[in-house]
C-alpha cells in the first residue's frame, strides 16, 4: 500500500544497541565520578598529612578541578560536534585516569592541585561526547530518560568512591603503618587503585559504533572536514594569554572589550583574595570567568547562530544558572557529608563510607531516574513542564538539609542526607534535556559544554569552597590549629534557594517560545 500525503513518517525508536551504548556510557560516568569524588572520603587524612584548612580542601574538591574542566569542556564540546565521539571519549578517559593515578604521588597542596587540574582536563571530554551520542541514539520522547539514566553514573560513582577510598586506605595503612612502597600512605594508594582501571575501560569505548549525527531528529548534520584545526582555534580563544590574540584578530574594539573584561575580573579576584586570603581559589575562578567571556565573544563572531541559541537565549541561560545552584548544593553535600560525619558526629570512617556511599548511589539513582521520567511526562503536557522538576530540586532538599545537619543522631543524619540527595538529583535530567531541546543537533556538544560551564564554574567551583570558607570563618583555633565549623558551613547552602527560584520562574515563562523558535533563530544569517 502506497503512503498517502497525510501519512506521518514512522516514529524513530531506540534500538537494543542504543541501550547497550547507554550502559557503556554509564560505566564510563561511574569511573568519572569515582575519580572525581574519591577526594571526599580521603579529605580528613589529606588535611592532616598536608596541613590544609577546610577552605583549602574546598578548593581541591571544587575549583582546582572545576575551572579546567569548564575551560577545556568548551573546545572539547566543539570537537565532539566535529569529530569521532567515541575516540574523543576514549582519549579523555585515558587522560583523567592517568592523572588520578598520579594524584597518588602528591606530596603537597601544589602537586595535588596540579593533578586535580589534569583530571579536570580529561573529564571535560566525557559529558559533551556522551550527551551528543545519547541524543543520536535516542528519540526526543525518550531523551530525558536516557540522559537521566546516564546521569545516574554520577551518583553511583560518587557513592562507590566512598566505599573504595575508605577500604583501600584502611587496608593499606593496616599493612604498612609507617608508609608502604615509595613511602605511600593509604590515601595515596587509593588514588592509584581507582585510576588504573580507566585505561582498560578506554579500550572498550573504542569498540562502540559512531551513530549518524542528527539522524534521530531527521536533521542529519555532517561533521567538519577540519575538526582539529577548529579545535586548535577554539583552544586558542579560551586559553589565556592567547585570548588576547584572538580578540585582536577581531579588531581593536574587540581587544579593548577583552582587556576591560580581564581588568574587571582581575580586580574582583584581587579583592576576594584580600578578603579571604585564598589565592588559589580566586585566581582559578578569575581565570575561568575571563576565559569563558573570551570564548563567548569569539563564538558570537564566528558562529552567531550557535551563540544566539545559547548565550543569546535567556531561557537557556536561566535554566542553566537555576540548575547550577541546585548543583552547588549537591556538590557541597557530596564533598562535605563524609568529612562532617567523621569530624563532627565522630562516626567510624568505614561505617559512614558504607552508609553515605549507599545513600549517594541509591538516593541519586532513584532521584535522577524518577525525575527524568517525571520530566518527560510533564513535558508531554506542558512545553515548560521539565522546569517544574528543576524547581522541585531546589525546594525539596531544604528541610532534609536543615534537620540532617543539626541533629546529633546518626540514623537521622543518614536518612536526611539520603532524602536531600535524592530530591536534588531529580532535577538533573530535566535541566539537561531542556538545554538540549533549545539548540539544533549540530550544536549539542557546544550546548552541553555551556551547560556544564554553569554546573562547574557556579556549582562545583563554589559549592565545596563556600562550605569550607564559612567553616573556617565560623571556626576556632585549638592548640594553634584551625578547627572549622562545618555545621554552619553546610547550613549556609540553604541561602541559594531564593536566587535559584527566581531564575527558574523566568525560565518557566520563556522556555516554550524559545523551543518553538529554535529552527528560525538558529538559521545562519
Amino acid at each position: 500500500m502506497q503512503p498517502t500525503p497525510t501519512d506521518s513518517p514512522p516514529e524513530k525508536k531506540a534500538s537494543s544497541y542504543s541501550w547497550y551504548v547507554l550502559v557503556v556510557l554509564v560505566l564510563v560516568y561511574v569511573l568519572n565520578f569515582i575519580d572525581r569524588q574519591i577526594l571526599s572520603i580521603l579529605a580528613v587524612d589529606i588535611k592532616k598529612d598536608l596541613g590544609l584548612t577546610d577552605s583549602d580542601l574546598g578548593f581541591l574538591g571544587g575549583a582546582a578541578f572545576a575551572v579546567f574542566y569548564a575551560l577545556f569542556g568548551v573546545p572539547l564540546g566543539r570537537l565532539a560536534d566535529n569529530w569521532n565521539r567515541k575516540r574523543l571519549l576514549a582519549i579523555g578517559l585515558a587522560l583523567w585516569s592517568t592523572m588520578t593515578a598520579l594524584s597518588g604521588f602528591a606530596r603537597n597542596q601544589l602537586t595535588l592541585s596540579l593533578a586535580r587540574m589534569g583530571v579536570g582536563v580529561g573529564e571535560a571530554s566525557a559529558s559533551p561526547t556522551a550527551y551528543s551520542l545519547i541524543s543520536d541514539y535516542f528519540p526526543k520522547r525518550q531523551r530525558a530518560t536516557a540522559l537521566a539514566i546516564y546521569s545516574s553514573g554520577l551518583y553511583i560513582g560518587g557513592g562507590v568512591s566512598l566505599l573504595i577510598g575508605a577500604k583501600i586506605g584502611q587496608l593499606w595503612n593496616a599493612a604498612y603503618p609507617g608508609g608502604g612502597p615509595l613511602g605511600l600512605v593509604g590515601w595515596q594508594a587509593a588514588f592509584l587503585a581507582v585510576g588504573i582501571p580507566g585505561l582498560l575501560m578506554a579500550l572498550w569505548v573504542l569498540t562502540l559504533r559512531e551513530p549518524v549525527r542528527g539522524a534521530m531528529d531527521g536533521v542529519e548534520s555532517p561533521s567538519s572536514p577540519t575538526p582539529f584545526a577548529n579545535f586548535l582555534t577554539d583552544l586558542s580563544t579560551i586559553v589565556p594569554p592567547f585570548t588576547l590574540l584572538g580578540a585582536w584578530q577581531r579588531g581593536p574594539a574587540a581587544l579593548a572589550l577583552n582587556l576591560a573584561a580581564a581588568a574587571v575580573v582581575a580586580l574582583f579576584a584581587w579583592g576576594m583574595i584580600g578578603l579571604t586570603g585564598n589565592l588559589p581559589q580566586w585566581a582559578s575562578v578569575g581565570l575561568g570567568y575571563y576565559a569563558v567571556f573570551s570564548w563567548a565573544c569569539t563564538l558570537k563572531a564566528r558562529d552567531p547562530a550557535t551563540w544566539r541559541l545559547i548565550w543569546g537565549t535567556p531561557a537557556f541561560i536561566t535554566t542553566t544558572l537555576g540548575y547550577s545552584l541546585v548543583s552547588l548544593v549537591a556538590w557541597a553535600l557530596g564533598f562535605w557529608a563524609a568529612p562532617y560525619a567523621e569530624t563532627v558526629l565522630r562516626l567510624d570512617k568505614q561505617e559512614l563510607a558504607f552508609i553515605l556511599g549507599a545513600n549517594g548511589a541509591l538516593g541519586g539513582f532513584l532521584g535522577v531516574i524518577i525525575g527524568g521520567r517525571l520530566a518527560d511526562t510533564l513535558r508531554a503536557k506542558n512545553p515548560a513542564g521539565r522546569v517544574l522538576v528543576i524547581v522541585f530540586g531546589v525546594i525539596a532538599p531544604i528541610v532534609p538539609i536543615w534537620i540532617g545537619f543539626t541533629t546529633e543522631n546518626s540514623t537521622l543524619f543518614y536518612t536526611m542526607t539520603f532524602l536531600a540527595q535524592m530530591c536534588g538529583a531529580a532535577a538533573l535530567g530535566a535541566a539537561a534535556a531542556t538545554t538540549q531541546d533549545l539548540v539544533l543537533p549540530r550544536m549539542r556538544g557546544t550546548a552541553t559544554a555551556a551547560f556544564f560551564l554553569g554546573t562547574t564554574l557556579v556549582g562545583l567551583a563554589f559549592g565545596p569552597y563556600i562550605v569550607g570558607q564559612i567553616s573556617d570563618l565560623a571556626g576556632t583555633v585549638v592548640n594553634g590549629q584551625p578547627v572549622g565549623d562545618l555545621r554552619t558551613g553546610v547550613l549556609s547552602l540553604i541561602g541559594v534557594a531564593p536566587i535559584a527560584l527566581a531564575l527558574l520562574y523566568y525560565a518557566y515563562r520563556t522556555v516554550p517560545e524559545a523551543e518553538a523558535t529554535v529552527v528560525e533563530r538558529g538559521a545562519d544569517s
